[in-house]
């Protein structure tokens, strides 16, 4: 009985019947002209009309029912141009064109679900790599359960060639992973202690022994499937006008078949024009880009948020980024330490420094802290009152002294006498693309810190690879002074430099774009960035494996800290949105091109509704060009260009 019902409900059930049922009928009116019956009203019912109408009745029989269920939401759709068109064949004796009609939509409709499935492939290959089982330690004994049973702070055994069923941190042994289904680089990643791992990936050598930290739908990969299923659902713009659109179409369509009808006195050619008239073609043009371009991006290692967010990412013209972290590396670490006051040494400016930095958030705190303990400082404790001061440094309380380690206006607001010195050599750092921290103890400048974080190695191809993918102008926003700024600038060619700007100053850079006519995106860390990041028109978050916040709220998160994915992502969505407009012009000329034909005679319900289908899957599988991976090369090294700031403060 259940094969039965699989049978029956396979999607080619219905097209298998119905096709059969209209080959015997054709085979019946070749070979004989057999009569069942005859009355005053019909006629001669002969045995092929009688399969004819049973094959329309098979095929049609679901889209009546789709299509009462559509008018019980007061939504006139496709499923009613045909049963209409259908119901009235068989009405006036067109038993063929009805069987047509019906057994075409309803093989149509399965081919549509056969291939809409494979531009779902990306949402179905992040599923299978869910792993099933793990490999924890229990009483001193590896035992096998199933993934979601792992508890928080178990231990995890990873084998070669084993799936990490967890997110976790590498608590002992070393290995390679495959991160591709999380990142997208196909590169196996080497891991050590102290090393991230995520659920979904996959062991190429090594013995690993992870800590959970996720285990279940806390992990990476459930968020990205979270992610990939909401943003595969979500609609864009155009396909929002275009639902709309659709629901005045049809029933102007049904509007129209009634004029011609009355008109000329001619049922089929109204009935005709209900079928060519379907908006199939149109109706699915935008979703199937969609969902296969945001599926191509999953398997990328990019998560864009939903339809409108791809739509809005191919008309980006300006992109802006910060520098530490995204520019850089963002592990910044110590390259000087200049004495300034009187009966100090190197070891107290970096002591006081270290001392203040403990209490402190900010990204250079970890270069001053790890020098100081290199160096075998005491720095141990937590000051007793710490002070962040946005975009100028931080005030600390600490062994009964106030610390100061920020930039000459941090020295300005508390008014430190004689920080002429400090100013110089601040500037004289900068001047080589360093970092420079006043530290100032009590009253008194005690010297000058300064750091350095190295460019990433692909940083001065990113520039031409976002013009090459149609951007027009790459502007660097950061809190640093200016001339480290322009000293970063230049290595990497950016093409404005907003430097020393504070968290709100970037958000006003970026609405000054906006205001410009420009569409922006935002590269950032998504902490001081933040506003700027909510503000532009596209957040872009970098190396968002590790973040939980970022995989969920980023309008674009790049899994792989790379930062030429973003060109990668700018580039598959006007790919995507230029398949939109393919689709909706094919759609589009195909109605035309079936209405001139019905009106010009030698276009039927049959031939109408094969081309109509046929329209339908061409657009499907032009969407499934998306599919295919397009990589987006480096543009050759070319020398650095010194650029001016355009804005000041």
């Amino acid at each position: 009985m259940s094969n039965l019902h699989n049978a029956l409900t396979n999607r080619w059930a219905i097209p298998v019947i119905s096709g059969t049922l209209i080959i015997a009928a054709l085979l019946l009116g070749w070979f004989t002209e057999f009569t069942l019956f005859s009355t005053a009203l019909t006629g001669d019912v002969r045995l092929g009309d009688v399969l004819m109408v049973a094959a329309a009745a098979v095929a049609g029989t679901r889209i009546l029912i789709s299509a009462i269920r559509a008018l019980g939401v007061k939504v006139i759709g496709i499923d009613l141009l045909v049963s209409i068109a259908a119901i009235g064949a068989i009405i006036i004796g067109e038993y063929w064109e009805a069987a047509a009609v019906t057994a075409l939509f309803a093989i149509g409709h399965a081919l549509e679900q056969a291939t809409l499935s494979k531009t779902r492939s990306a949402l179905a290959e992040l599923v299978a790599v869910a792993p099933d089982v793990a490999l924890v330690m229990r009483d001193g004994a590896q035992v096998e359960v199933a993934a979601g049973a792992v508890v928080t702070g178990e231990t995890v055994i990873v084998k070669n060639g084993a799936k990490v069923p967890v997110d976790g941190e590498v608590i002992d042994g070393t290995g390679a992973l495959d991160e591709a289904s999380i990142t997208g680089e196909s590169i196996p990643v080497e891991k050590m202690i102290g090393d991230r791992v995520f659920a979904g990936t996959v062991s190429r050598g090594g013995f690993l022994q992870v800590r959970a930290t996720g285990v279940g739908a806390d992990t990476t990969l459930a968020r990205i499937i979270h992610r990939v299923e909401e943003a595969q659902d979500a609609k864009a713009k155009t396909q929002v006008f275009m639902d709309r659109f659709s629901a005045w179409y049809t029933p102007g369509i049904i509007l129209l078949a009634l004029v011609f009808g009355l008109a000329t006195g001619d049922v089929v050619l109204a009935l005709t024009l209900l079928v060519i008239g379907c908006p199939g073609a149109l109706v699915i043009s935008i979703p199937v880009s969609i969902v296969a371009g945001i599926g191509r991006a999953a398997k990328d290692g990019i998560l864009i948020k939903g339809g409108e967010f791809l739509e809005t990412s191919a008309k980006v013209d300006v992109v802006a980024v910060d520098k530490t972290g995204t520019l850089t590396r963002g592990r910044p670490e110590l390259t000087d330490v200049v004495v300034l006051g009187a009966g100090m040494d190197r070891a107290d400016v970096l002591g006081w420094a270290a001392r203040a930095e403990t209490g402190s958030e900010h990204p250079l705190a970890g270069a001053v802290l790890r020098a100081a303990a290199a160096e075998g400082l005491d720095f141990t404790g937590l000051p007793d009152e710490t002070q962040p001061v946005a975009g100028k440094g931080i005030v600390v309380h600490t062994h009964g002294r106030r610390v100061l380690v920020g930039n000459p206006a941090l020295l300005e607001q508390f008014a430190i006498p004689n920080a002429d010195a400090a100013a110089r050599a601040v500037e004289d750092l900068a001047a080589q693309g360093r970092t420079p921290m006043i530290v100032a103890v009590g009253d008194e400048v005690a010297g000058v810190i300064a750091v350095a974080d190295e460019v990433r190695d692909n940083a001065s191809h990113l520039v031409d690879a976002l013009h090459a993918a149609g951007v027009k102008k790459v502007v660097m926003l950061t809190g640093d002074t200016r001339l480290v700024a322009e000293a970063i600038g230049s290595q990497v060619g950016i093409d404005e430099i907003h430097a020393s700007l504070l968290p709100e100053d970037k958000l006003d850079a970026v609405a000054r774009l906006q205001a410009a006519g420009h569409t922006v995106a935002m590269v950032g860390d998504g902490v001081n960035d933040a506003p700027a990041l909510a503000t532009a028109d596209i957040g872009v978050a970098m190396g968002a494996a590790g973040s939980a916040v970022a995989v969920e709220t980023a309008d674009i998160a790049l899994m792989a800290d790379n930062l030429m994915k973003l060109p990668e992502a700018i580039g598959l969505a006007k790919r995507t949105v230029n398949n939109m407009r393919q689709n909706i012009v094919i759609a589009l000329v195909t109605v035309g091109l079936l209405v001139a034909g019905v009106l010009l005679g030698g276009v039927t319900m049959a031939i109408g509704m094969l081309v109509h289908e046929a329209s339908v899957l061409i657009v499907i599988v032009n969407a499934m060009r998306l599919l295919r991976p397009v990589r987006y090369p480096a543009p050759a090294p070319r020398p650095a260009r010194v650029t001016e700031p355009v804005l000041t403060r």
